[in-house]
């Protein structure tokens, strides 16, 4: 397991995986990770009080999304599951964009392109095949393996209990058999639902990809420098042509798997107990704290500027309008098709006949 920065908040070194950032840096990734479980918080929260329809809790999981999206360079695309709620804010998408797909308002509605980050996959491990297929499009218009700054490459997520799905040993097996650039990230966060990652596999989820002639890593998924490193390293080698690689991060789901799960059925509290000494921000906290990178003051600031952002969040949620399923008819095709158009009038017109508002819709 390659780490880099220990529960207790000390640094180890590994002259493989080096992390080349400033403890500056490591302040900003403090601050993407407090943001990402703040976001997390309320999306919890709202779901509760009935203004989401279901919440995929990432609570503990901060430093994968972080850490990878700042190995990630403007060229890279990302393709994620429906949990990289952290990765998501890296990107630039709008936390309202996320809240809106979980509200119903729409299907996600952040641009893939503008951002580099696709939409939420909510099909269990669909998302790697789209990721090699973007992989091996940037082989085929040259925009990969050329050694320039703007060479891009892919990161595609998946979790532990995917890692089963037949679509994702597809993808491993197009990814090799091209050498397609792409980085697969598998979030190992010990339940896959209600069933253990000892009851999915008999090895390591790393060790996966050595059937397919893919490397694989295991990562100490808590720890966001050792995160960030390996992926740096990954990303640059498929970049460079080196071909696809496989990184388990080994962390832990902390929450539910969704709002619509009771983890105490089936997990105990000392097994919980165990991975929250082992908390991502914690260990950051502690040591630049202990480094005198950051002080009281520095998280005060920083409580202030989570507290706003949460406060936005929420009122913004809450001001979303219910959508209007007569608008779905324009979201099938690209251009309009005149049965689509039809068929859009006639629902429009049986509609109207209720009263109802809240019906019509």
């Amino acid at each position: 397991m390659i780490g880099l920065l220990g529960p207790d908040g000390v640094r180890v070194e590994d002259a493989d995986h080096a992390y080349r950032g400033t403890d500056t840096d490591i302040a900003g990734a403090l601050r993407d990770m407090v943001m990402t479980r703040r976001l997390d918080a309320e999306g919890t929260a709202l779901q509760r009080q009935g203004q989401l329809g279901l919440w995929p809790p990432t609570l503990g999981q901060e430093a994968v999304g972080v850490g990878t999206m700042h190995a990630m360079k403007p060229s890279d695309m990302c393709f994620p599951t429906y949990r990289e709620h952290g990765a998501a804010l890296m990107r630039g998408v709008d936390p309202v964009d996320i809240m809106s797909l979980f509200r119903g308002v729409d299907m996600g509605g952040w641009d893939p392109i503008a951002t580099r980050f696709n939409r939420y996959a909510i099909v269990i491990g669909s998302q790697p095949l789209h990721a090699v297929g973007w992989a091996m499009g940037l082989q085929l218009e040259g925009l990969t393996g050329n050694g320039k700054a703007d060479d891009g490459a892919v990161l595609a997520f998946f979790g532990d209990g995917a890692s089963a799905q037949g679509d994702v040993n597809e993808a491993l097996v197009w990814a090799a058999s091209y050498k397609a650039p792409v980085v697969f990230i598998v979030t190992n966060n010990q339940w896959a639902i209600s069933v253990p990652t000892t009851r999915q596999t008999v090895v390591p989820l790393a060790r996966r990809g050595e059937g397919f002639g893919i490397p694989g890593v295991r990562v100490d998924g808590n720890d966001v420098l050792a995160v960030q490193a390996v992926t740096e390293a990954a990303l640059a080698r498929a970049r460079h042509g080196g071909g696809p690689q496989l990184i388990e991060m080994f962390t832990y789901r902390m929450g539910a798997h969704t709002t619509s799960d009771d983890p105490t059925k089936y997990r105990s509290r000392a097994e919980e107990d165990r991975w929250r000494a082992k908390d991502p921000i914690e260990r950051v906290r502690t040591y630049l704290m202990r480094a005198g990178a950051i002080d009281e003051a520095w998280l005060d600031a920083l409580q202030v500027e989570v507290d706003d952002f949460a406060a936005d969040l929420r009122a913004r949620t809450l001001a979303l309008d219910p959508p209007d399923f007569a608008d779905w008819f324009d979201q099938v095709y690209a251009e309009q098709t005149d049965e689509l158009a039809e068929q859009q009038q006639a629902y429009r017109t049986y509609a109207a006949s209720f009263d109802d508002e809240e019906v019509r819709r």
